[in-house]
């Protein structure tokens, strides 16, 4: 089975152009998936050998949510297997996958924010950071897009970024001139001197002159809030969500929003319109006076 899921992830890497980081997961939980049925023939595996590896999930306590996911990197890996004719029968056919209980992100209101990105810049480190922080909340970008972000995609006239998301789309993302006004003061003045010699285009540079990490940015997010006495659970996927839920609340549309987002589907959306509904209910039992009553 080894050489077959090989082939896949080379397969979702330059055919279907997903991110390094998707095909990692699809090879993490195909790995695994290999063996626990020793690297069986992929000719010989049945739905028997699934729902096995399913109970010992189970058994593993794994969550819902883990255990869809690994089940849809083993489905996808036998669709790809029965598109180029390696097996004859998909033992996924009838294979259905856990339901998961929907649950509302995580989200912070417009003081946390304020909190989160008031940074009292002294050092080079501390004008990327604030810089960073505001377009993450100017633009709900995805973490990735964070990392990836280079200097030519920010165009300081016009007020935008340029990205380039999930399988490579790219899309055109407006941004307020404060916060391009604070990329172009640290692009200008301070990024050069964490480069420490080496040679890149990308926006934000880590601690060794090469372009940041997802894991310093979750970093730099954990400190500021903890700084901030912002006590919720919050990570770069909270200000994203914060992003789209203001945006919402404050009469955005919400097509615009997922074009903004890099949503293809309006569904994926639509959770924020959940968000929004349950402020609603909040506010209401808040506020109005007949529910004092």
């Amino acid at each position: 089975m080894k050489k077959e899921i090989d082939e896949y992830l080379s397969f979702v890497l330059i055919e279907k152009k997903l991110s390094v980081n998707t095909k990692d997961a699809y090879g993490s939980d195909l790995n695994f998936f290999s063996e626990f049925l020793k690297d069986k023939d992929v000719k010989k595996i049945s739905d028997s050998d699934i729902k096995s590896y399913i109970n010992y999930l189970y058994d593993m306590k794994e969550t819902d949510k883990t255990i869809a996911r690994k089940i849809v990197s083993v489905k996808t890996f036998f669709d790809y297997l029965m598109l180029n004719h390696k097996i004859s029968t998909n033992p996924c056919e009838k294979i259905e996958s856990p339901k998961i209980k929907k649950t509302l992100p995580n989200t912070l209101q417009l003081e946390e924010i304020n909190k989160l990105l008031d940074i009292k810049c002294v050092k080079a480190n501390d004008y990327r950071n604030k810089a960073m922080l505001y377009l993450m909340f100017a633009s709900g970008l995805r973490v990735s897009e964070v990392v990836n972000l280079e200097i030519n995609d920010i165009n300081f006239n016009d007020n935008y970024v340029r990205i380039f998301g999930k399988g490579k789309k790219e899309r055109i993302v407006p941004v307020d001139s404060y916060t391009t006004n604070l990329l172009e003061e640290y692009i200008k003045v301070y990024r050069d001197s964490l480069l420490k010699g080496y040679l890149t285009d990308n926006v934000f540079i880590g601690s060794y002159g090469k372009k940041i990490t997802r894991q310093s940015i979750f970093k730099i997010i954990k400190k500021q809030a903890k700084e901030k006495n912002i006590n919720k659970e919050i990570s770069p996927h909270t200000i994203r969500h914060s992003f789209a839920t203001i945006m919402l609340e404050n009469g955005a549309d919400l097509r615009s929003i997922g074009e903004m987002l890099g949503h293809e589907n309006i569904k994926t959306t639509q959770i924020y319109t959940h968000l929004s509904n349950n402020k609603k209910r909040l506010d209401y039992e808040k506020y109005h006076p007949r529910n004092k009553k």
